[in-house]
């Protein structure tokens, strides 16, 4: 396998491999959890170079950064790790958004104990908390890179008036937000500030949450524990229409002797060196496979069949249910 190669996040400096990994499914969400495949998993991606390791606190919760605290024994030296704060947790659930600069204080030394480390590379918020400003989240990150016990500081699903003020106190080095090829809602104006503040983007759900990999299957079709059975997207008609605009994806895909999925990843890595997706996986082979796609080039022609083919107005339902997307700042 080729050197899979670094990128930069933000003008502050913060090197990551030129692929991450999203660790989120190793603990919930996409059916059962096997922690001696997962740990397998991430030792395989330190190997070949996929040292960009995301979690969060909300992810188990708390499990899934105990997992790689587990995971990374002797080896926090080689990775970059990305977890995040922001919401009030209280005996295993979500109580909504909590960024008071107490509760983040408290949030990140507990993150620090679960993962077995003494700081934190990048930080985020998870999301933008509308009863704290962000001049108090971003101020009270900096103080906290100021102790060392984190290095950049990031913010995720925030808007352009968000993503301003929190730069003006502290720089942000990346914005971490849903982006790809089935969800481009921030080609129109999170991108562009994004490059005229020199901050990075870290894409979640590249894969339209599995369902550019080719293999999706209606919401009904997935267990109950899985979140795909409650994405708009997957259900009824909706799903349908992007089956039919997913074509593209595989079309090209076959015409490069590629997986969909590796499209899908490659059309993300042409938008720009600043981006830096991290699609989610808890098997080796599904890893290997993500970071062969930064080994395929795909023509100026191939990328206008995609952006035309799978264009925001041909992917039909909202890319969260009514509850969810409440908390995306846009």
């Amino acid at each position: 396998m080729p050197p899979l190669g670094t990128r930069k996040l933000g003008r502050q400096g913060l090197d990551v491999s030129k692929i991450g990994l999203g660790c989120m499914g190793m603990s919930q969400s996409y059916g059962p959890a096997d922690e001696t495949e997962a740990i397998a998993t991430l030792h395989r991606a330190i190997e070949i170079g996929c040292t960009f390791l995301d979690t969060a606190e909300v992810y188990g919760p708390y499990a899934n950064e105990e997992l790689l605290g587990r995971a990374l024994a002797g080896k926090r030296d080689k990775v970059v790790i990305a977890t995040k704060f922001g919401f009030d947790i209280k005996d295993g659930k979500l109580h909504g958004t909590n960024s008071r600069p107490e509760h983040i204080r408290a949030a990140v030394e507990a993150s620090l104990k679960r993962l077995r480390t003494d700081y934190i590379d990048l930080l985020y918020q998870h999301r933008v908390d509308r009863n704290v400003p962000i001049e108090d989240v971003a101020g009270a990150v900096g103080d906290l890179v100021k102790q060392g016990k984190v290095r950049f500081f990031g913010l995720s699903e925030a808007g352009v008036a968000n993503i301003r003020r929190a730069h003006a106190v502290h720089p942000i080095s990346a914005l971490q937000s849903e982006y790809s090829l089935w969800e481009r809602n921030l080609e129109q104006d999170v991108l562009p500030l994004l490059r005229e503040l020199g901050i990075g983007l870290v894409p979640y759900s590249p894969l339209g949450r599995g369902f550019l990999t080719g293999t999706a299957q209606r919401a009904e079709d997935y267990p109950s524990t899985d979140f795909r059975r409650n994405d708009p997207r997957y259900q009824g008609k909706n799903y349908d229409a992007n089956i039919a605009a997913a074509q593209a994806v595989r079309d090209i895909a076959r015409a490069h002797g590629a997986k969909p999925s590796q499209v899908a990843l490659a059309w993300l890595l042409h938008k720009g060196e600043d981006i830096v997706p991290i699609p989610g996986t808890k098997r080796r082979t599904y890893l290997e496979e993500n970071i062969a796609a930064a080994s395929l080039a795909l023509s100026p022609a191939d990328i206008k069949i995609l952006d035309d083919a799978m264009a925001p107005e041909k992917i039909a339902g909202p890319r969260y249910g009514e509850t969810m997307m409440k908390m995306v700042d846009r």
